[in-house]
């Protein structure tokens, strides 16, 4: 059973602050529909994970993605291509964030989550420094099986025993299909995600995630190989659904690309003092902390549906101790 660490004062601070989780409609009780759909608008049409991992797929397609027809047998040039659109995405966004949040500290602790910075000489960890242990399980384990798991999308679509589609064929649902695969993939993680803390899988395999309990940028996709093979199992669904290879590239961004932003430690991103995009999430950053609850995304209310949802008072949290109590001393 992981501790819960103490926490500073300006970690007290995000711990009551009242941010998205309490202020999204999809939590509220009746259901407010056109709010919901204008949190949705605000969410995915601004400048946000959701709009920077679909214009990186677009991007990625149209100059790095081999055409569909040279998958049809497994070869090192398409091979390679793929994991270079997997890893060039993951390398430039959570080193970049790295840099400018922890190395630079361009924004000191302003809007940071937990005020401690990230753990070093500790032997908690991989190599017994906390970055060097993210970077090691993000690259080696999590970009290598999430390039398998599309290797084998890729080649399975180009010999047709997956379901294809082209824009010019149906073009609503070409564009329905990426809101489709955020909901999609907020389900996946939300069941997954709470098998991984039946307590003899979290031992073995997700214990390695929850060593951040204070989360970097490298944090978001750190995880034992075990855990790997089944949140990449979502990509399941394209052999039942029809999909392009652009959803493709877009279902593996938002599942590993959108981590790195949500596990950044920080609630938003500040440029000469001023606020200029949102990128933490203080929703997960309470899972983090308290490990028994908001297992999901805040994408959909999963956890609020599931009884598992934290919204950051005191009363959630006697709840969330009590319930990890029980599970851990059975």
């Amino acid at each position: 059973m992981a501790i819960e660490p103490e926490i500073g004062a300006e970690a007290e601070r995000w711990h009551h602050h009242p941010g998205p989780v309490r202020n999204n409609p999809l939590f509220s009780w009746p259901p407010q529909p056109v709010a919901v759909l204008r949190w949705y608008a605000a969410y995915w049409l601004a400048v946000s994970t959701i709009t920077i991992t679909a214009v990186f797929s677009v991007a990625i397609y149209f100059t790095l993605l081999p055409a569909l027809e040279t998958m049809q047998t497994f070869q090192a040039g398409w091979m390679v291509r793929v994991w270079l659109a997997n890893l060039l995405p993951q390398a430039i966004c959570a080193g970049g964030l790295h840099m400018w949040l922890y190395h630079w500290r361009k924004q000191g602790n302003q809007t940071k989550y937990d005020a401690r910075d990230l753990a070093r000489d500790n032997g908690t960890y991989t190599f017994g420094n906390q970055v060097w242990d993210n970077m090691f399980w993000t690259l080696v384990s999590g970009v290598t099986l999430w390039t398998v798991a599309q290797w084998a999308v890729f080649w399975m679509m180009a010999n047709g025993y997956a379901p294809a589609m082209f824009f010019p064929d149906n073009p609503v649902w070409f564009v329905l299909m990426f809101p489709f695969l955020v909901i999609w993939s907020s389900f996946h993680f939300y069941w997954v995600h709470r098998l991984l803390h039946v307590p003899a899988i979290y031992k073995h395999a997700h214990a390695l995630h929850h060593r951040n309990v204070n989360v970097g940028p490298w944090s978001g996709i750190s995880m034992h190989p075990l855990e790997h093979l089944l949140f990449y199992t979502n990509f399941a669904i394209h052999l039942i659904v029809p999909s392009h290879p652009i959803h493709i590239l877009f279902h593996g961004y938002v599942q590993s690309v959108h981590p790195v932003f949500s596990h950044s430690g920080f609630d938003q991103l500040v440029v000469r003092d001023e606020e200029k995009a949102k990128m933490g999430d203080f929703f997960h950053q309470l899972h983090h902390r308290y490990f028994e609850c908001n297992y999901g995304t805040v994408e959909m209310p999963w956890d609020k549906w599931f009884g598992s949802f934290h919204n950051g008072s005191a009363e959630a949290t006697q709840r969330t101790r009590a319930f990890k109590k029980q599970m851990y001393t059975k």
